[in-house]
């Protein structure tokens, strides 16, 4: 028995687990692989923001939600495991599909390593990440020439078992930023950047529902940043933090973003 608790070969595995990125939320950003192995899918274990359009992809598949929500309902993630094993030893082809990238805060080592404890194959396809989605469609670079040459994803959220976490040194340290699931906690990451030096003025993009129709911007520094999130809905959303975005959008702001405390 593995260090998860699943034992290796109790039951013959004949189907194949894909680890799949179901992209920022817009169907039509899914790769060519993902939307061939949903129309393929025997089950699809999908996460809870995934858009009913994706979702419709698998049309020939036992659809199964077992998604986490920010401060809501949550399924345990041994659970998750558990099923996964499960549909493997029933179905030739057991699609996961994880919203934006499955590598990138997606929990995916928990998984593979159920599946290799049990024996199971799989196989990983990237999808479009929330972040990357953002800047495309602010039209903003995480990247720019002579002032920003390092991007950082990070997230200030630790898990009950997890201990600190050292995210705000790691802001600081980079050129730029992309923070998930840190919007709602607004005052603490603020105060946190702070005190790791990061100047008051420093401008933030905050971006909900990126890559969908409803998608919002939100500019301003990031002092103000309590006061911008104060005006989002209750969708999904990435921080943006970096003088990069102070440059792109003087020069070329979106039609769609609203400015506030610049």
């Amino acid at each position: 028995m593995g260090a998860l608790g699943f034992v290796r070969g109790t039951a013959r595995v004949s189907g194949k687990v894909y680890l799949v990125g179901a992209g920022p939320g817009a169907p039509d950003l899914l790769t060519i692989r993902a939307a061939r192995l949903l129309g393929q899918a025997d089950i699809v274990l999908h996460d809870a923001l995934v858009h009913p359009d994706t979702l419709a992809l698998a049309c020939g598949a036992i659809l199964v939600d077992v998604g986490k929500r920010s401060g809501g309902r949550s399924t345990d993630q041994r659970f998750i495991c558990r099923r996964l094993l499960a549909a493997a030893r029933r179905h030739d082809c057991v699609v996961r599909l994880k919203g934006g990238d499955p590598m990138l805060f997606g929990r995916a080592q928990e998984e593979i390593d159920a599946l290799r404890e049990a024996g199971v194959d799989f196989e990983i396809v990237p999808g479009v990440t929330a972040a990357l989605a953002a800047s495309a469609a602010t039209q903003v670079p995480l990247t720019h020439r002579g002032l920003s040459r390092s991007v950082s994803f990070v997230t200030p959220r630790v898990g009950r078992t997890e201990g600190t976490s050292d995210w705000a040194r790691t802001v600081a340290a980079s050129d730029t930023s992309a923070l998930y699931m840190a919007a709602r906690d607004a005052v603490t990451t603020r105060d946190g950047l702070l005190a790791q030096g990061m100047d008051p003025s420093t401008p933030v993009l905050l971006v909900e529902h990126a890559s969908l129709p409803d998608e919002r911007h939100l500019a301003g520094q990031l002092s103000h940043l309590p006061d911008l999130v104060a005006q989002l809905g209750d969708g999904p959303a990435v921080l943006l933090v970096g003088e990069a975005m102070r440059v792109a959008m003087r020069s070329a702001p979106s039609p769609r973003a609203r400015v506030s405390g610049t």
